[in-house]
C-alpha cells in the first residue's frame, strides 16, 4: 500500500520537474531569439535613423555645403557641354567635325542647324555675314591666348596683368567653348557687328536654330567675358528657346536644370 503511493508520488515529481525543464528550456529559447535576432535588428534600425539624421543635420548646418548639392540633377547632354573659366574640356575629348569651308569646321552633330541657319540668312536678303572663326585645337588657342598677352606684356604689362586684361576675351586653352566644336565668331571680332541686320536677324531667329548670344552685356559678371555680339553657341532649339525665355545665360540656365 505505501509501496503504491510512493509510486504515484515519484511518477507525479517527474512529470513535474519535465514539464519545469520544458519550461525552462522555452524560456531560454525566446531570450535566445530575442537578443541574436530582434535585438540586433532594432539596434541597427535606430543607429541607421541616428546616422542618417545626423548627416543630414550635419549638411544643413554645415555652411561650407551647399544645400542645393542634395538635389542636383545630372545634366547629360552634349550640347549644354559648359566650358568657361571654371569648367575646362571633358577628359580625352574629342570632336567629330565636318567642314564649313576649306578652312573652317563645326561639330558633325550641330553643323545642318549652322548650315541652314546661313542659308535662310541669305534667302532673307542677308549677305554680308560669315563665319570668321569656329572649331579651333587646344594648340591653336594657346598660340592666339600667347600671342595676346604678349602684345599686353609689351605695352608694359606684366605677365599676371596681362592675362587679366587677356581673359577678358580669349579664354585659356582648354577652356574655350571654340575647343568644342560648338561655337562660332561671326564676321570680324568688332563691335560694329550688333549694328549690322544680320546681327538683329540673329537676335530674332537663331534660336529657331539652336544658337544663343554666348556673352551678352548685362551677364559679363557671370560668364567673366566682356560682350561679344559675334559670337554664338549651339545649345539645341528647346534649350535656346528656354534660355532666352528665362533670359538667362547658359551658366545660369545649367544651374537652374541642376536644381529644378
Amino acid at each position: 500500500m505505501h509501496r503504491g503511493k510512493r509510486g504515484k508520488c515519484s511518477k507525479y515529481a517527474r512529470r513535474r520537474i519535465i514539464l519545469l525543464i520544458a519550461t525552462l528550456l522555452f524560456i531560454i529559447s525566446i531570450y535566445f531569439i530575442f537578443t541574436k535576432v530582434y535585438l540586433p535588428k532594432i539596434a541597427k534600425k535606430d543607429n541607421m535613423n541616428f546616422n542618417n539624421d545626423n548627416i543630414n543635420n550635419n549638411v544643413d548646418n554645415n555652411p561650407r555645403i551647399d544645400n542645393n548639392i542634395k538635389q542636383k540633377n545630372i545634366i547629360d547632354d552634349w550640347r549644354l557641354t559648359l566650358v568657361n573659366y571654371e569648367h575646362s574640356l571633358p577628359e580625352n575629348y574629342e570632336p567629330k567635325l565636318e567642314d564649313i569651308d576649306e578652312i573652317r569646321r563645326f561639330d558633325k552633330r550641330a553643323i545642318e542647324y549652322l548650315k541652314n541657319m546661313l542659308n535662310d540668312m541669305r534667302k532673307d536678303g542677308i549677305t554680308n555675314i560669315w563665319v570668321q572663326s569656329a572649331y579651333r585645337s587646344v594648340d591653336r588657342q594657346e598660340e592666339i591666348f600667347e600671342k595676346k598677352v604678349k602684345n599686353y606684356m609689351n605695352d608694359g604689362m606684366t605677365r599676371e596683368e596681362a592675362e587679366k586684361a587677356t581673359l577678358q576675351t580669349i579664354n585659356k586653352p582648354e577652356t574655350s567653348e571654340h575647343n568644342l566644336g560648338l561655337a562660332v565668331d561671326f564676321n570680324y571680332v568688332d563691335y560694329k557687328f550688333e549694328n549690322l541686320e544680320g546681327f538683329k536677324w540673329l537676335e530674332k531667329n537663331a534660336e529657331n536654330y539652336g544658337f544663343i548670344l554666348r556673352y551678352r552685356k548685362d551677364k559679363e559678371n557671370i560668364t567673366k567675358v566682356d560682350y561679344e555680339p559675334w559670337h554664338w553657341r549651339y545649345v539645341g532649339e528647346e534649350h535656346a528657346k528656354e534660355i532666352n525665355k528665362l533670359d538667362m545665360c547658359l551658366e545660369e540656365y545649367i544651374e537652374y536644370l541642376e536644381n529644378n
